[in-house]
């Protein structure tokens, strides 16, 4: 039997081989009597190395449909349908062929080897543990009584904390909302893989920003969502580009981050704002506004976010506690459209029948209480402490080596590296000298970029962090043009 590989496809040769050969067991096309071509004999003729086929025989091998002879051959398995042998199921099959698809292997990767001991974590996009109100949830703990309801809660989350969010918005985002209005998801990420599940269909066509968090996310392609890229310059994406890409595509949903963007750090402009609001009523597609940041201002001014400016209902606000309380409470929402948060709501239901009670009843109390204001303003003062550090000891020890914006706010430095250099082999280098960042081209399309975060880690481990990546940078072959100093601000 001839077996024809197709060279075009993303599909791996070993993955058509073995395909090909299971279904021909099936059909009966391959005698059992007759031994299966040698692995040499058969890389031969397919003109492929032999560990293609090896691998794709140790598959066969491993479900069962093959059974390897000593000095006699590769045959297949008499007993596939019998009693006598159980096969297993073909995982690696199951495994590639979802239609959900896994994270980068990168960002798998960086995910696993940052928590190895003695690795200094400038890559996470969470808050180090001395930022976290351990203290003041050990106190809530002791001084009210937990006596809530712990079956299935309410569709769109506690109604005691949706109250709380309505004033929480009300007092810092000059936002006026219902609690109707209001969905409790687990953290942000939830919230944009309801929005893509129950909003959007495979074909539709998205704009994010580049770079962006979201450009890293599977969850586009996993539905057939196409994502168009805008470019993000120090003042967010600009209005004119949105209004080219509408004129070429019919945009769908707008992604914004529009505060202290992730990666770049960067505020989008007022006039920016109103013209992008104008653009979404004038075309009538929907902004999804994702705002993790906006409390983090160093300054404490918080200005207008998209929602708070939007007189249309035209955008669909998600916030979350992970940027400012703790990643491991798992709580965010999103603020739209009543018949929108309804919709929202069931699709939430089907994937896991309403959120947890307990981290609603924690965030209820913390969000209501004169210590959550408190715990914002150390935060502050803690972020922007660090947010110094990692840039003293980038100016002190790469001189003029990277460019950056220095941002006012959030967690992140995004370094344009001023000299052209693989960000891959640079991270794989300073893995080995015990320190990680966030290659550039994981969230955006260009080269030479790479995103340090300042939250994780304390002043002492991102001065040390620096100097790991610095030694690592040179190693590495690294030199790098002049760039104008920064005055820290």
């Amino acid at each position: 039997m001839q077996f024809m590989l197709d060279r075009s496809i993303k599909k791996p040769i070993y993955r058509q081989l073995v395909e090909q050969i299971e279904n021909a067991i099936i059909s009966g096309d391959l005698s059992q009597d007759q031994p299966l071509p040698s692995e040499r004999e058969l890389a031969k003729n397919l003109q492929v190395n032999r560990s293609t086929v090896v691998t794709a025989y140790d598959e066969l091998e491993a479900v069962g449909l093959i059974v390897r002879k000593i000095g006699s051959g590769t045959y297949i398995n008499t007993d596939i349908w019998g009693l006598t042998h159980k096969r297993v199921p073909n995982w690696g099959r199951y495994v590639e062929d979802g239609s959900f698809l896994p994270n980068l292997p990168l960002v798998q990767k960086l995910r696993n080897e940052t928590e190895q001991k003695g690795v200094i974590n400038l890559s996470s996009g969470e808050l180090a543990t001395d930022l976290l109100p351990n203290v003041q949830f050990s106190r809530i703990l002791k001084e009210y009584a937990f006596d809530e309801h712990l079956g299935y809660d309410h569709p769109l989350g506690d109604a005691g904390l949706r109250e709380t969010i309505c004033k929480h918005m009300k007092t810092y985002k000059s936002m006026v909302v219902e609690p109707d209005s209001i969905l409790i998801t687990s953290g942000a990420q939830q919230a944009i893989h309801l929005i893509v599940q129950c909003l959007l269909k495979p074909g539709d066509t998205v704009a994010i920003e580049d770079p962006s968090y979201a450009f890293s996310l599977p969850i586009f392609q996993s539905f057939g969502v196409k994502t168009l890229l805008l470019p993000v310059d120090q003042h967010g994406v600009n209005p004119d580009d949105i209004e080219a890409l509408q004129r070429k595509h019919r945009i769908r949903m707008l992604f914004l981050n529009p505060d202290y963007q992730n990666p770049t750090g960067t505020k989008m402009s007022l006039e920016r704002r109103k013209r992008i609001l104008e653009l979404s009523s004038k075309h009538g597609f929907p902004i999804i506004e994702d705002d993790p940041y906006n409390l983090t201002s160093f300054d404490g001014c918080i200005g207008p976010t998209l929602k708070s400016m939007d007189d249309n209902d035209n955008v669909l606000y998600i916030s979350s506690l992970s940027k400012v309380v703790a990643s491991g409470l798992r709580i965010g929402w999103i603020i739209g459209p009543e018949k929108v948060i309804k919709r929202l709501s069931d699709g939430k239901q089907q994937i896991d029948f309403g959120h947890s009670v307990f981290p609603q009843w924690i965030a209820n109390q913390f969000l209501d209480s004169p210590q959550f204001d408190k715990h914002v303003s150390d935060l502050r003062i803690q972020l922007r402490e660090r947010r110094n550090a990692l840039i003293l000891a980038l100016d002190s020890l790469s001189k003029d080596e990277v460019t950056y914006l220095v941002p006012q706010g959030g967690i992140h430095l995004w370094c344009k590296m001023n000299h052209e250099i693989d960000e891959y082999k640079l991270l794989e280098e300073s893995m080995k000298k015990g320190v990680s960042f966030v290659p550039g081209r994981i969230m955006g399309s260009k080269n030479g970029y790479i995103r340090f975060t300042y939250g994780k880690g304390n002043v002492a481990s991102i001065k040390e962090g620096i100097s790991r990546f610095v030694y690592a940078l040179r190693n590495n072959g690294g030199m790098f043009e002049n760039v104008n100093s920064r005055e820290l601000q």
